[in-house]
């Protein structure tokens, strides 16, 4: 791979970044670990990830395809799909700036995931409606974007007290909808109450086959407590981990305090810990691990990436020494 970047501007082209040491670091590191941010769309990775400078704008149009000939990157979330189903000309844009190999982490649709509109607290008739997902997502996305598709995101809108169902409600509901999905895909859920974390849940997600998201989230338990739960990394054939907002945190306050997104400014140890036991934990089953990193968990969710790859590969290289007592030759 060269180590020089193509530029997203015409004329005059700005120096190339020199990404030759984060590509001699993914070199040491599986290609069963896939790691990727949660979109690609900030100025603030000039120098990072982009070479010149280039607007909001210019990477929504095209940076996807300069972000995916990074090194550092395997994958990445396409965020805007929650907020309204990407049509055929958004997926074929898309598809043509990734290289062959490259597939991303896709959220599905909200009127989906959500229970109640978020904006009226009503009722949503459309919560987990199969129909309408196969009509909106499903059925683009595996005419255009096939090659492309990694897992696909069910991230379930968080709930005030009052509105959340019973335990055997939420089964129940829940069940239907992931026996009536269509076969072929990759699933993950996303809990955003922790009170939906039962062990039903667990249960139902082995019976179809369906992963958990491991997410790094205000209002959900630590990544490590979520590993602890029993059977709840074997679900589903893919592990999915997405690191946002450090719990107890919240969303505005994150982006006012670490917003340009240009560097590490809340470095989360603990976090870290707990994707490195994840990791370790899916290569002993040897599944496939979709990490996706959020800026507003540390600060710049490229150096975040960095960070956990140095980790990983430190930590690689030092346990054959360790099985071996330590010693040389």
């Amino acid at each position: 791979m060269s180590d020089r970047q193509l530029s997203l501007f015409d004329e005059p082209e700005p120096p190339g970044l020199d990404t030759s040491a984060d590509a001699a670091l993914m070199s040491q590191l599986g290609e069963t670990v896939r790691m990727g941010t949660s979109s690609w769309t900030f100025p603030g990775w000039a120098g990072v990830v982009y070479a010149g400078h280039p607007s909001e704008r210019e990477l929504m149009q095209r940076g996807l395809a300069e972000y995916a000939r990074h090194p550092l990157f395997r994958t990445v979330g396409i965020d805007r799909s929650y907020y309204r189903p990407l049509v055929e000309k958004d997926l074929r844009e898309y598809s043509e700036q990734l290289p062959r190999g490259f597939r991303c982490l896709h959220k599905v649709y909200g009127r989906i995931t959500s229970a109640v509109d978020p904006r009226t607290r009503e009722a949503n008739p459309d919560f987990f409606n199969v129909k309408l997902l196969e009509q909106e997502v499903l059925g683009p996305l595996e005419r255009h974007f096939a090659d492309h598709l990694g897992p696909l995101v069910f991230e379930l809108m968080p709930l005030h007290q009052p509105e959340l169902p019973s335990d055997e409600r939420f089964i129940e509901k829940l069940g239907g909808f992931l026996r009536r999905l269509p076969r072929g895909f990759h699933y993950a859920i996303e809990l955003r109450n922790r009170e939906l974390l039962l062990p039903e849940y667990i249960e139902l997600l082995h019976r179809h086959g369906v992963s958990h998201v491991f997410n790094f989230w205000e209002r959900m338990p630590k990544l490590g407590e979520q590993l602890a739960l029993p059977g709840l990394l074997e679900a589903g054939d893919v592990a999915v981990s997405r690191l946002m907002i450090p719990p107890g945190k919240r969303y505005m306050k994150r982006k006012e305090t670490l917003a340009p997104f240009d560097e590490l400014r809340d470095p989360q140890p603990g976090m870290r810990r707990d994707v490195m036991e994840l990791v370790l934990a899916t290569e002993r089953l040897g599944k496939v691990v979709y990490i996706i990193a959020n800026n507003k968990a540390e600060g710049c969710s490229p150096l975040t990436l960095r960070a956990l790859a140095e980790e990983l590969v430190r930590r690689a290289i030092a346990r054959p020494a360790e099985a071996d007592g330590g010693r040389a030759g």
